[in-house]
């Protein structure tokens, strides 16, 4: 077995001009359609190459998951869809982190707030007050199984968002 390697990302910023739209369906607004390519593009310069990418289906999610997948070239057709994702609480994000496929060294999740915070402080004690819109937290553990890197502490733990005026990301551990 090799490292693992996940990024979490909440999706970009969307829009509230529509009031009348449902949430699961609201769509990204500029400073999200901004973020997102930006956001993409400094995954690319990381040389980051994910094996697997799942999304909540939320319109906001899905949107900010296939922008960022067209910047770092993973084909927009293999983005996986998962209703699961959409709102998760921290036993969701847990379940899904823990059954993925062993074969995958390098998967990336978009999902959504306090989901991702919560998971992030609680699970691994990181101290993010928020993850904002955009924002990935990058977690790499050292000869894994999936299911064990929920109950043990990353070997690298980095925080990058669009307000991040650092060229590196944030090193939390």
């Amino acid at each position: 077995m090799s490292f693992k390697k996940l990024v979490l990302v909440r999706h970009a910023k969307s829009s509230w001009n529509e009031p009348h739209v449902d949430d699961h369906d609201r769509q990204l607004n500029q400073r999200g359609l901004k973020n997102a390519p930006e956001m993409g593009l400094r995954l690319k310069n990381q040389g980051f190459s994910p094996d697997y990418v799942e999304t909540s289906t939320a319109l906001r999610a899905f949107s900010t998951a296939k922008i960022i997948c067209q910047e770092i070239n993973f084909t927009l057709q293999r983005i996986i869809k998962n209703p699961n994702l959409y709102l998760a609480s921290i036993s969701a994000w847990l379940e899904i982190i823990g059954k993925l496929n062993n074969d995958y060294n390098s998967v990336m999740l978009f999902g959504h707030n306090p989901g991702i915070t919560s998971l992030v402080n609680q699970v691994w004690g990181l101290p993010i007050d928020n993850v904002p819109t955009c924002g990935m937290i990058i977690l790499e553990f050292e000869k894994i199984k999936w299911e064990k890197t929920i109950s043990v502490v990353p070997k690298v733990a980095e925080f990058d968002f669009p307000k991040n005026e650092s060229e590196k990301n944030l090193e939390l551990i």
